[in-house]
């Protein structure tokens, strides 16, 4: 699976403004609401819960919040950058700039977590995490994701 395989260009949110967990996910939340037809308050519901059972905040400033939705036939990816930072009760306490949001079909057994692997190969990388986050353009920002992508193996 490739990363091009899930995020849409109109999916990228290069300057997160929100100020909560719940404002950030919302964010995130709703280019994929809007290009797949799936109900945001759904998503943003299914993403809180899934953190209340431990944070996505991985840490080195990224945070991968995921859960399953219905309405989604296949699994749809959104991208945001907050400048600032934002407390994320991340593994390591530090502030969350880089969020990469993956959602599911409630029926997906393991499409998923192949996508949790891919993603987080890619933001392993520190020099693909600066080059993220000085990206402050929607378009740069997405070319720098598939480029940095394709550098991956399968």
């Amino acid at each position: 699976m490739k990363i091009a395989d899930i995020l849409k260009p109109e999916c990228i949110i290069p300057d997160l403004d929100g100020k909560t967990k719940k404002d950030i996910l919302a964010q995130l939340a709703r280019p994929i609401s809007e290009s797949y037809k799936v109900d945001l308050d759904e998503m943003v519901s299914a993403l809180l819960n899934r953190e209340k059972l431990g944070s996505t905040g991985i840490g080195d400033g990224v945070a991968i919040p995921h859960a399953k939705v219905n309405g989604l036939s296949s699994i749809a990816a959104s991208v945001g950058i907050s400048r600032e930072g934002l407390k994320f009760d991340a593994l390591d306490g530090k502030p969350c700039h880089i969020f990469f949001l993956l959602m599911a079909p409630a029926n997906t057994s393991s499409g998923h977590l192949k996508a949790l692997a891919r993603v987080s190969m890619l933001l392993k990388n520190p020099d693909t995490r600066n080059r993220l986050i000085e990206t402050r353009d929607a378009k740069d920002l997405y070319a720098a994701i598939m480029e940095q992508d394709s550098k991956l193996p399968l």
